[in-house]
């Protein structure tokens, strides 16, 4: 018995260093087949990426809109809002009026500065004949009237663009493939000339729509 225990233990040990021996070779294999399926989980459809692969980098209008030097354009419009509610500020305080005072302050028919607000109305003719008679305020008031309304436009299909790859057509169309042709005034007078080429439902939509400059004003 004890010859016969002797010949199963060895004969277990050596199977044991039989399955050892092929256990490291088989070890090279599953580390290439580990190796080979790398690349594609990297380009898995589970990948978390923001945009996938030829999404809206591929579209000439988005890359072009993306290069836009949005940020020039805020910079030339926000000097003449700092003149505007500068002035008007100073006008409060001429005339003794409380500083939260809400004004707003309009183009009427003859493109002469309309103020409206809760101030009495000899005030209000008061200022609204010092604003008319300040060239520089109505020429700010006039550039702001136009330019304000196209930023907004630009900096909100821009937003939607980044944020859901959402492309604006219309933005597209301002938008020239040469950068040195995308200045402010640029973008603004193709906005205009599609405004003129547009339908006549179109045209009084956006003549519809008249620009108003709030100080004080709470959304």
């Amino acid at each position: 018995m004890s010859l016969l225990t002797s010949l199963i233990q060895a004969s277990a040990r050596f199977q044991q260093a039989m399955d050892n021996r092929q256990a490291p070779a088989a070890k090279p294999n599953d580390g290439q087949l580990a190796q080979d399926k790398t690349p594609e989980a990297a380009g898995s459809p589970g990948d978390d990426r923001f945009t996938p692969s030829g999404q809206p980098e591929a579209d000439p209008g988005s890359l072009k809109t993306r290069q836009l030097p949005l940020g020039q354009y805020k910079q030339t419009v926000a000097q003449d809002l700092s003149f505007v509610r500068e002035t008007l500020r100073h006008k409060l305080a001429e005339y003794n009026l409380h500083p939260a005072t809400a004004l707003s302050v309009g183009k009427g028919d003859g493109g002469s500065a309309m103020v409206e607000g809760k101030i009495p109305d000899e005030l209000r003719d008061k200022i609204e004949k010092d604003l008319n008679n300040n060239r520089g305020f109505r020429d700010a008031f006039s550039r702001l009237s136009v330019t304000e309304p196209t930023l907004h436009f630009m900096d909100n299909a821009l937003k939607l663009n980044q944020a859901y790859g959402v492309s604006n057509s219309l933005l597209d169309s301002l938008v020239s493939e040469n950068q040195q042709f995308n200045g402010l005034q640029d973008v603004i007078h193709r906005y205009d000339s599609l405004k003129r080429t547009a339908g006549s439902d179109q045209r009084e939509a956006v003549s519809s729509q008249r620009y108003a400059f709030s100080l004080n004003a709470r959304a």
